[in-house]
């Protein structure tokens, strides 16, 4: 008998450095970089990064996609992954054409990236808090047609699996704005981390179905959940494919 393969999620992963949770800052301080993306749109700089990080994906971790053609080429979407890698944002990015704008831990914004980031599309999440900036900051770019990536289980995977259950964040925003949601699952992300052991694993990326919501202006917290529910169940789904084609 052949040697079975070894799904990317019980391969040995690099572990994740303890992260500082909560930003001390004040919010003054990053108050610009919450104003900027409600007038403005990703900049040139967008095209430059995904122009660099696009080769990336595509050459060392040999990314491919499925049915990437599910994306509407128009109107306002909602990109909702998993999220194994401090990258996956460009694994969706690079198999679409639109302009994926996302949100970043506050704490990244330090020096000269802060300048990147926030031309370049990205702004900041407060991180242990109920950051209603962040939500406004989602509310404009969606209500402009825009599309925003935003992952279902808040912060990356510790232990290189999906978790049990997504936060309600998603279901809220795709509620209140009534925008398309596609899922995707990204599948063997996890072993970016290894990059100093100069291992790049095999990426594939699944685009799902795009889901539709009536709008709710004001959804409760069980609202919220049962669409985060919603779309994770189809995320699962696709992940669940792509496990299947890789140990067959």
């Amino acid at each position: 008998m052949g040697e079975q393969k070894t799904p990317a999620a019980e391969e040995e992963l690099v572990p994740i450095k303890e992260q500082v949770y909560k930003d001390p800052r004040p919010i003054e301080q990053l108050q610009k970089y919450y104003d900027w993306p409600l007038t403005h749109k990703p900049g040139p700089i967008y095209d430059v990064v995904r122009l660099l990080l696009s080769t990336l994906v595509w050459v060392p971790y040999r990314a491919r996609s499925v049915n990437s053609r599910r994306v509407p080429t128009s109107g306002p979407v909602i990109f909702a992954p998993n999220h194994f890698s401090n990258i996956d944002h460009f694994f969706v990015g690079a198999f679409t054409r639109r302009k994926l704008q996302f949100m970043a831990k506050s704490q990244l914004y330090h020096g000269w990236m802060s300048w990147v980031y926030k031309t370049g599309g990205v702004f900041p999440v407060r991180r242990g808090v109920r950051d209603e900036q962040a939500f406004q900051v989602v509310d404009s770019i969606l209500s402009r047609g825009g599309c925003i990536c935003m992952y279902c289980e808040g912060g990356r995977s510790r232990t290189g699996k999906m978790a049990d259950k997504p936060k309600p964040g998603i279901g809220r925003v795709a509620l209140q704005s009534g925008a398309v949601v596609v899922p995707v699952a990204i599948y063997g992300s996890q072993k970016v981390r290894n990059w100093k052991k100069l291992q790049a694993p095999k990426v594939r990326v699944s685009f799902g179905e795009p889901l539709r919501y009536e709008i709710v202006t004001d959804p409760t917290r069980e609202q919220q959940q049962a669409a985060a529910d919603e779309i994770f169940v189809e995320i699962k789904k696709l992940y669940a494919e792509l496990e299947a084609r890789a140990s067959g």
